[in-house]
């Protein structure tokens, strides 16, 4: 008598213990994750808590969530806060987060927008930020949280590991720059958590890194312009390693800058200005020009060329000239850089680079420069 057939493990005929061919997975899933919007979920809770945790909730407290994802965060911050602002680019993500509580208490007190936060002007108030955040937002929402009149109490966000490290570093670091000096001026700065890749998914490529930021309000708060000290910032560490004089007197682009802001300083004040070109008052027929390939603009890491950079460059057609050439100076110019000449001299900055000085050191920097009537923003 034959054997009757037996179906082997994991074939069409298994039975309904078995684990599901391995093609099947990916139906599984509730949807694919996007990653032009750098969405990595985080899974573990236990992470998730410690997160809000360091937040230090109050029971009154409204929270700004950007990118909840599918609410493991969301869950956990409304367990403590009074309310939820939860900020989504993906409509599926929305409605995700939205469904976790649906039927819930919680629900009332979950307000989900759906767009890009950094395009959300005015945001509405709150009193904590707490993120995971898509990386490709990184540098935009730590600016757009520093600079809002009104800032949170404290700021619980998770970024890439090196970001983390770069908002942290300090002067002499690798990772010293305009973001280490903005946010540290602005904020107090913090390390608090790092987070392993594996608690996400799908696993990013490199570990994460929580930052505590707490901006500076009240008398500790600085009483000058956010955009004047990031516009001195952006040109200094144009290229952080070159010294400051190379930086604002070989640069053609800069000093046409600090002409047209000088100019604007002296139309807003009612002061005159010479319009005269320099040879017909016995000074120099061209402008030299700086024809080293560090001349031109290289804006790197965070940064993104400023909109002062943008308006210059649309006054002259973009024809500014690459080499030494026929470009005459014009009273006003060779006034400007003889003022930035001094400025250098006075504050003994010329020589030294962008990458070892402190806050301080930027400080006087716009300071003197404001003092002779240029501005950056």
């Amino acid at each position: 008598m034959g054997k009757a057939k037996t179906s082997k493990r994991g074939s069409a005929g298994s039975g309904p213990y078995e684990r599901p061919a391995k093609n099947n997975a990916a139906t599984n899933n509730v949807f694919k994750f996007t990653k032009d919007l750098g969405q990595h979920i985080l899974r573990n809770p236990g992470i998730a808590q410690a997160i809000v945790d360091k937040a230090v909730l109050k029971p009154t407290d409204v929270v700004l969530e950007v990118g909840p994802g599918t609410g493991n965060l969301t869950v956990q911050i409304l367990n403590q806060a009074r309310k939820v602002i939860a900020v989504e680019m993906d409509p599926r993500m929305a409605a995700e987060v939205t469904k976790r509580v649906q039927g819930k208490p919680e629900h009332k007190r979950l307000e989900v927008i759906l767009g890009d936060v950094i395009k959300q002007d005015p945001l509405p108030d709150f009193d904590v930020c707490i993120s995971n955040t898509p990386y490709q937002i990184s540098s935009p929402l730590v600016f757009k949280l520093l600079r809002l009149p009104k800032p949170p109490r404290t700021c619980i966000l998770m970024f890439q590991r090196e970001f983390a490290m770069r908002l942290t570093a300090q002067p002499g670091d690798s990772l010293y720059g305009r973001l280490s000096v903005n946010a540290q001026f602005w904020a107090k700065v913090s390390h608090v958590l790092k987070v392993g890749r594996a608690n996400f998914r799908p696993p990013p490529q490199v570990d994460s890194s929580v930052v505590r930021i707490e901006p500076k309000t009240g008398s500790e708060r600085p009483n000058i312009s956010f955009e004047e000290f990031d516009g001195v910032l952006r040109i200094c560490f144009n290229r952080r390693n070159k010294v400051l004089r190379s930086l604002f007197l070989s640069n053609k682009e800069v000093l046409k800058l600090l002409e047209t802001n000088y100019r604007l300083y002296c139309a807003q004040n009612d002061i005159p200005i010479d319009e005269r070109l320099a040879d017909e008052t016995g000074g120099d027929e061209e402008m030299e020009v700086d024809e080293d390939d560090d001349a031109a603009m290289d804006i790197g890491e965070e940064d993104d060329m400023p909109s002062f950079f943008g308006a210059s460059k649309d006054a002259d057609q973009g024809t500014l000239p690459s080499k030494k050439s026929a470009l005459r100076k014009t009273c006003v110019a060779v006034l400007v850089k003889e003022k930035v000449r001094k400025v250098l001299e006075e504050t003994e900055l010329a020589e030294s680079r962008s990458a070892k000085l402190h806050e301080n050191d930027f400080l006087r920097l716009l300071a003197a420069f404001n003092a002779e009537g240029i501005h950056f923003s």
